[in-house]
């Protein structure tokens, strides 16, 4: 059932009504004050007879005869002194009763057919909304989203039309959002791909050319290839879990001492193959919250990334600073440096610096964004080329 919220709308009712109801009263208030004039005429006209006939009698007996209510009288006496109800001021009075009667049913009949077609005017322009909504609904199944709002009324319609606008909106948000993942799927595969054909294309070159003279040199290098075939991997399926939301993270009190502890032990062999100390300093014994294993493998990830492009016998700070809204740990390391052209772009899956090693896949930082975040912190970067980079991650309280 459709309920109309038109203010005007029940104005008008309201005012066609009492319109109504005035006029009705006005003709009722006519027809009794007519009503009366003509009693009162005919009660003087009576009295004036009665006075010309009987100048002696006296006003109490006069007010007797008319107060007299007795109705087991003649009730045609007034026949026997010539009055009849055919012609007198009773059968005008009656006369007045039956217009009075008849003009009021006008007025109720008058007041129905207004109502009725008031009616049918509002449910035509009710078919014509629904026909309306219907072919947009049409419209939208077919991936059409545009809608005209045009007018600011207040009737179910209007408010109905302004909540179609906004699902409109948002249905066109989501289409365009789902087409922009349908572009970076197929980009992500063909990635995927290119990242996975290329070390077993190597691998494929080195069983080749392998022979009793090269193969342990050979061995080692397919085995170096598969391991980062492996980190690429796991790296993915990973990821593949962040983009279908299947993670569910803890929210543990972490002692940052504890999770750095672990971190530089996860790159301990190739800081020392490159003769790196990673030096941890500042407030050691603060507590962030998050779930310690993601935690490690994005820092992981972060302090891999600095090792891979850090310099021999260089250093790498973990600085880790408190304060009442973050708590912040800056990895910085002495490196190559990031230009800026390829700093927008670090924490794109794929994507590969300049000065980026062979073994690079693209991909670590991306995924310690996605925890970091996922884990309501942020990370950010600062580099310039030849001096090093920090990368800053807080964890908000």
């Amino acid at each position: 059932m459709l309920i109309f919220k038109n203010k005007k709308y029940l104005i008008t009712n309201i005012l066609i009504i009492l319109i109504f109801i005035l006029l009705i009263y006005i003709s009722n208030s006519l027809f009794y004050q007519k009503y009366i004039n003509n009693n009162n005429l005919f009660l003087n006209n009576v009295i004036a007879n009665i006075l010309e006939k009987y100048p002696n009698i006296t006003k109490e007996e006069i007010v007797s005869l008319l107060n007299n209510n007795n109705n087991n009288k003649n009730k045609n006496i007034l026949n026997e002194y010539g009055i009849y109800l055919d012609n007198s001021y009773v059968l005008n009075n009656n006369k007045l009763v039956k217009y009075n009667n008849i003009s009021n049913l006008a007025l109720v009949i008058l007041l129905s057919l207004s109502l009725f077609i008031i009616y049918l005017i509002k449910l035509k322009k009710v078919n014509k909304e629904l026909n309306y909504i219907l072919s947009y609904l049409k419209n939208i199944n077919m991936g059409i989203y545009k809608l005209e709002i045009d007018s600011n009324d207040e009737t179910s319609f209007s408010l109905l039309k302004n909540e179609l606008l906004k699902t409109t909106i948002m249905l066109k948000e989501i289409a365009s959002i789902n087409q922009k993942d349908k572009v970076l799927l197929k980009k992500s595969l063909e990635d995927i791909s290119h990242q996975i054909k290329t070390p077993l294309t190597t691998i494929t070159l080195i069983l080749d050319n392998i022979d009793e003279t090269n193969y342990k040199e050979k061995v080692k290098d397919m085995k170096r290839i598969v391991v980062n075939l492996n980190f690429l991997i796991n790296s993915l399926l990973k990821l593949a879990r962040f983009d279908a939301n299947t993670i569910t993270f803890k929210r543990d009190k972490i002692l940052v001492s504890d999770l750095l502890d672990k971190v530089i032990l996860n790159v301990s062999i190739l800081a020392d193959l490159k003769e790196i100390e990673i030096i941890k300093k500042g407030e050691l014994h603060s507590f962030v919250k998050g779930d310690f294993n993601w935690e490690e493998e994005a820092l992981t990830n972060i302090l891999k990334n600095s090792l891979e492009h850090s310099l021999k016998n260089n250093n790498i700070e973990i600085i880790v600073e408190n304060n009442k809204l973050y708590t912040s740990i800056t990895i910085k390391d002495q490196g190559v440096g990031i230009n800026e052209h390829d700093l927008k772009h670090i924490f794109e899956r794929f994507y590969k610096c300049e000065n980026s090693t062979s073994s690079s896949v693209g991909i670590g930082l991306s995924l310690a964004k996605s925890i970091i975040e996922h884990d309501e912190g942020s990370i950010s970067v600062i580099s310039k080329v030849g001096v090093g980079t920090s990368f800053i991650i807080k964890y908000f309280k």
